[in-house]
């Protein structure tokens, strides 16, 4: 279902929704009228009330439009225009159509000349790919504008570029032409193995439907000769009023945006609306067949499916209802298997059952189970056992009554949120609107009904419910996937899924659920400092055993808190001779807790919005996440026990060693991969610690070793935690003080390591090749200067608008002028770790037969901007995103826990953030070019060329 599907009428009966919205058109319709007319909105015929904080609307032509009231966050606002036609839509020849469609609407319109229209935006502060984006799917075009300011001229010119793009595309010949490398380029970049793994699925899957011959990218056939006139009878055939919408959720009166959208989109001309296309047909009944898929790059799984009839399935109150108890049955199988995954010799990595729609043309039922390499036959009899078991013997009440707790969970969080919902969250309820006929309704609303019916939930109707939604998997369609082939290969698939119907199956045993182990650390601990910071209404605080706390209390996120725990350690500790002391780390919280595994925890803990998780920085360990005021205590003593009991236990080491394999196995995979694997031995002179290490090395890691090099950090190390959001905060100081707080004592500061902060940057200038195992027409130009440390703040932010002009220089050059990569980028990154080291980078995935004049190019930019300097144009362009980014970053609990983060023991952090705005806005074109210049020697850069591994280049391997 989409834009252009009408909505299914209903049995008779159900209630209207239609007294509590707002519904607005541009003029009255007649009584004929209105008992001829479709209905605009699924929710007009469904039981479902809709949310009356949104406002619909159509106006005469056919465009719809969905607009709301919001300011969350503050003062900014979404704009979307949505086509309901996509890669489905386009006939044989037209493959690729819609997409390069896409791209031509950012190529001259009748008021905005080509290549004007993203320079607008980056004017108004939009950057070009994240605030300024287009995607292209089987079914929906979307353009999109996040808004960075909520002033009337700025919404004026983002529905001005809307409406240019609805009907007013120039599509010339020329330019036509010159996007043309661009496509081309993007096609190469994404033809990946990924890719072609999906395209093989999806052939096997439905080998006679028409829906995986319409991947968006097209045909090269087709982008390599497409004209402007293919394009633009694609366009006036599919851009029409009647099959789109505009959406506007942001900081603005709903009736302004309304009458902006009239304003801008009555006049665009009427036209039919397109047919609906013909995705399948999918035959049914097909049984038996095997499939295997090879690529060296591919981890290894095995999916077994049938198919039954789709089912249309309007939303309604009773479906969503049917669906809540269907969701609870595959849940709990899917719990089921993801417990013998984290289990002590697991039988696989990861398994999943499911059912999902195939377009209106079938039901699939699937299971899917993925494996290290080899034990595919014990992944299938293992998975399918606890399928069957399930289906056969059904579900216990614990099993349940966790899956009800999460859901309930949810929704109250949802409720208790609800006057805060962000412009993304309600967006995605506009869209779910428009592309799928799923009604927005309230948080209070779905509360309600779930309260209503949860009484019904029990294990006997969650398996109805699953079993009258499964296809039965009798003599299945079997695929595999992987390096090498099934030892017996198709054969061989067959006969362990028959093998694994023969296995002997017994009823699951209802175990209960245990309570939290962790509810007492001791004496509260007491509160020896405590301080406000009034720039930003921090309360810093310490407690008498060295834990430290910043708190900054904030209902931008009604109901919602971030946390931030920072743990003395992180990579400093890895040394020369032992570059892998840390790298466990991130894999401890798999172990569990001493007295709780992590399968355990996750029932334990079911219903409650806390979580633990565990990353190494440079300088310390990290622990982040969210919780809400009712959960905080629970979420600090989860925190506590990670820290002062962690698991340990050898299936969180099983399943760290089972990633390593498969990353070693597809390491050189893709350019990219190949990049980033050689990158820190190459820049670092071969130093281990920033060098990949053989793969022994890490399989020969152990938790047992891990404690060793790390345990004390967790007994000893300083902690400093942060608590941004809607609580209260002497309920937070005594929550901290009775678990963090109370435990013995720690060192007070963070240790200096200022032996580790030695980052050598290679001696060695001019080109390095290496080599991937991808594409053959793939390779990747990577440029990367020395620099400095971020020590020096206006140093840095030079550096930082420097960054924006080049990533626009090569947008337009590399991609715009010359076609030759889709994507390339800049960066700066100098360390606040490693004292004096910092690097600027530049890199672009390209044609192998392009990489000597993407050299040239890039040489050529560099160049201009250290000979030449930059317009004041371009700084402007540049800078404008930078300061709306700090103009917002305080609006959302993300922005505020960056901030709030160590914001006493670098206090200094808080300083540069105050300081920062007006330095950009005093740099000058002059301070641009004199860091370009103090930076970017030709002579300087280390060039790495990553080229197909049979590849020779076509150049001599050294810088000009």
């Amino acid at each position: 279902m989409g834009l252009r599907t009408p909505w299914r009428a209903l049995a008779a009966g159900l209630l209207l929704a239609s007294s509590n919205i707002a519904l607005a058109q541009e003029t009255a319709p007649t009584a004929e009228t209105v008992q001829a007319a479709d209905p605009v909105w699924a929710f007009e015929t469904s039981d479902v009330p809709v949310d009356p904080g949104y406002v619909f609307g159509q106006l005469q032509n056919g465009l719809r439009y969905v607009v709301r009231e919001n300011a969350t966050p503050e003062g900014t606002a979404l704009v979307r225009l949505v086509i309901g036609s996509g890669s489905l839509d386009e006939a044989d020849s037209e493959q690729g159509l819609a997409h390069y469609l896409e791209h031509m609407a950012f190529n001259g319109t009748t008021n905005i000349p080509e290549g004007e229209m993203i320079k607008l935006l980056e004017r108004e502060g939009l950057a070009f790919g994240a605030d300024t984006n287009a995607s292209t799917g089987f079914e929906v075009t979307e353009y999109k504008l996040d808004l960075p300011r909520n002033d009337a001229e700025l919404l004026d010119i983002a529905l001005m570029l809307m409406r240019e793009t609805a009907s007013e595309m120039l599509i010339e010949e020329g330019a036509v032409e010159r996007e043309r490398g661009v496509i081309l380029a993007e096609r190469r970049d994404r033809n990946t193995f990924q890719l072609k793994e999906a395209r093989d699925s999806l052939e096997f899957a439905a080998p006679n439907a028409r829906f995986p011959d319409r991947f968006p990218i097209g045909t090269l056939e087709v982008l390599e000769n497409a004209t402007a006139a293919d394009l633009r009878r694609f366009y006036e055939r599919t851009y029409v009023p009647a099959n789109a919408a505009i959406v506007i959720i942001g900081d603005f009166p709903a009736e302004v945006m309304e009458a902006k959208i009239r304003d801008k989109f009555s006049n665009w001309e009427a036209a039919p609306d397109p047919a609906e296309p013909v995705t399948g047909p999918i035959d049914l009944g097909r049984s038996g067949e095997t499939h295997i898929f090879l690529d060296p790059a591919l981890s290894e799984q095995v999916s077994i499916g049938r198919y039954r009839a789709w089912e249309d399935r309007p939303d309604t109150i009773e479906n969503r209802r049917l669906g809540t108890l269907r969701s609870v049955g595959y849940a709990i199988i899917n719990r089921r298997l993801a417990a013998l995954a984290r289990g002590e010799s697991a039988p696989f990595r990861g398994a999943s059952f499911s059912s999902s729609d195939l377009f209106e043309d079938a039901r699939a039922t699937s299971i899917t189970v993925g494996t290290a390499d080899g034990e595919w036959r014990e992944g299938m009899l293992a998975a399918s056992k606890e399928v069957r078991r399930a289906l056969e013997f059904g579900f216990t009440e614990s099993e349940v009554a966790e899956q009800v707790a999460r859901i309930r969970q949810s929704l109250e969080n949802g409720v208790a949120a609800s006057s805060t919902r962000t412009n993304g969250a309600l967006l995605s309820g506009a869209l779910g609107l428009i592309n799928n006929d799923r009604v927005p309704s309230t948080p209070e609303s779905g509360l309600e009904r779930f309260e209503g019916y949860v009484s019904s939930i029990t294990p006997e109707a969650a398996l109805a419910a699953v079993k009258a939604d499964a296809a039965p998997l009798v003599d299945p369609l079997i695929r595999f996937r992987g390096r090498t082939a099934p030892d017996g290969g198709k054969e061989a698939l067959r006969t362990a899924w028959a093998d694994a119907q023969q296995l002997a199956i017994s009823p699951p045993e209802d175990t209960g659920i245990k309570k939290f182990a962790y509810t007492d650390f001791g004496p509260p601990g007491e509160v020896v400092s405590d301080t406000i910071d009034e720039r930003f209404d921090f309360r810093l605080i310490t407690f008498a055993n060295g834990v430290r706390l910043n708190l900054k209390q904030t209902d931008i996120r009604e109901n919602r808190i971030r946390f931030a725990l920072t743990l003395d350690g992180g990579s400093l500790l890895n040394t020369a001779e032992d570059p892998l002391k840390t790298v466990m780390i991130d894999s401890l919280p798999l172990g569990g807790l001493g007295q709780h595994s992590q399968d355990e925890l996750e029932t334990v803990l079911a219903g409650r919005s806390v979580s633990f998780s565990l990353s190494s920085r440079a300088d310390s360990f990290r622990i982040g996440g969210g919780t809400i005021p009712e959960d905080l205590e629970l979420q600090l003593q989860l925190l506590a026990a990670g820290i002062t009991d962690p698991g340990y236990r050898r299936e969180g080491e099983e399943r760290y060693r089972r990633s390593i394999d498969n990353f070693f196995a597809n390491l050189d995979a893709t350019p990219g991969r190949a990049l980033r694997n050689a990158l820190g031995g190459i820049l670092s002179g071969g130093d281990p610690r920033f060098t990949l290490q053989p793969e022994k090395a890490y399989l020969d890691r152990s938790f047992e070793k891990l404690k060793s090099d790390t345990g004390d950090r967790m007994i000893n190390g300083a902690i400093e935690l942060a608590l941004v959001g809607d609580f209260d905060p002497d309920t937070a100081i005594a929550a901290v003080a009775s678990t963090l707080g109370a435990l013995p004592m720690r060192e007070a500061n963070f240790n200096p390591r200022e032996e580790a902060r030695t980052r050598p940057f290679t001696d060695k200038r001019g080109q390095v090749i290496i080599t991937h195992t991808g594409e053959q027409d793939q390779a990747l130009v990577r440029q990367t200067w020395p620099t400095t440390d971020d020590s020096d703040l206006t140093e840095t932010l030079r550096l930082a608008l420097l960054n924006r002009v080049v990533r626009l220089k090569l947008q337009e050059q590399l991609r715009e002028d010359l076609g030759q990569a889709y994507s390339p980028s800049s960066s700066s990154s100098p360390s606040r770790i490693y004292r004096g080291y910092g690097t600027f980078n530049l890199s672009a995935s390209v044609d192998v037969s392009e990489v000597e004049p993407t050299r040239a190019a890039i040489r050529t930019i560099v160049d201009e901007l250290r000979i030449d300097g930059v317009d004041e144009d371009t700084l402007n362009r540049a800078r404008q995103p930078l300061l709306e980014g700090y103009d917002n970053a305080l609006k959302s609990l993300g922005g505020w826990i960056g901030l709030a983060d160590r914001a006493q023991s670098e206090s200094e952090r808080l300083n540069r953030f105050v300081d920062a705005p007006d330095i950009l806005r005093s740099l000058t074109p002059e301070d641009v070019q004199s860091v370009a210049n103090r930076y970017l020697d030709p002579d300087q850069v280390v060039e790495i060329v990553v080229l197909p591994e049979e590849t020779e280049p076509s150049a001599p391997a050294t810088m000009q």
